[in-house]
């Protein structure tokens, strides 16, 4: 179970100092943006759909490494996805932030499962994903931890 444990550290720690999909994406057709006024964490995330598929996605914004990486690869896991496919997505992200709980197969997304163990990190790495669930639905008033409940 080390080795597992060192390989999910080594994911975050790998997402936060090269960021994938970071920067404003100049052919976004929806952005969101979110708030962790908690920490100061903010994340601005921009897609591009393609019908209900996101064709592209990006992410910019300040914060921790669990939320700058936590953003990151929700950026990976959610290109080409649908709206369905991605709140599906982060239904299974929620549920392993907040019980720890790993995926049954291995995944990167199963590197966050040791955020359950501190409570206030929930928003720090869910907070990319509120924004990016906004932007989907058009929403455009910003995200913010303090109205979801993590």
């Amino acid at each position: 179970m080390s080795d597992l444990a060192d390989l999910y550290q080594q994911v975050i720690l790998d997402h936060n100092r090269r960021p994938r999909n970071r920067g404003k994406l100049p052919t976004a057709n929806r952005v969101a943006h979110g708030d962790n006024p908690s920490c100061g964490d903010q994340c601005s995330v921009y897609l591009r759909l393609d019908g209900d598929r996101i064709g592209d996605i990006s992410f910019d914004g300040s914060g921790c490494a669990i939320s700058q990486a936590s953003a990151s690869l929700m950026t990976v896991q959610l290109k080409g996805k649908t709206a369905a496919e991605a709140e599906k997505l982060y239904q299974q992200f929620h549920d392993i932030v907040t019980t720890g709980k790993e995926p049954e197969e291995i995944s990167d997304i199963g590197a966050f499962a040791g955020v359950h163990a501190f409570p206030a990190r929930i928003k720090c790495a869910t907070l990319g994903w509120h924004a990016a669930l906004n932007a989907l639905k058009g929403d455009p008033v910003p995200a913010t931890t303090e109205t979801h409940k993590d």
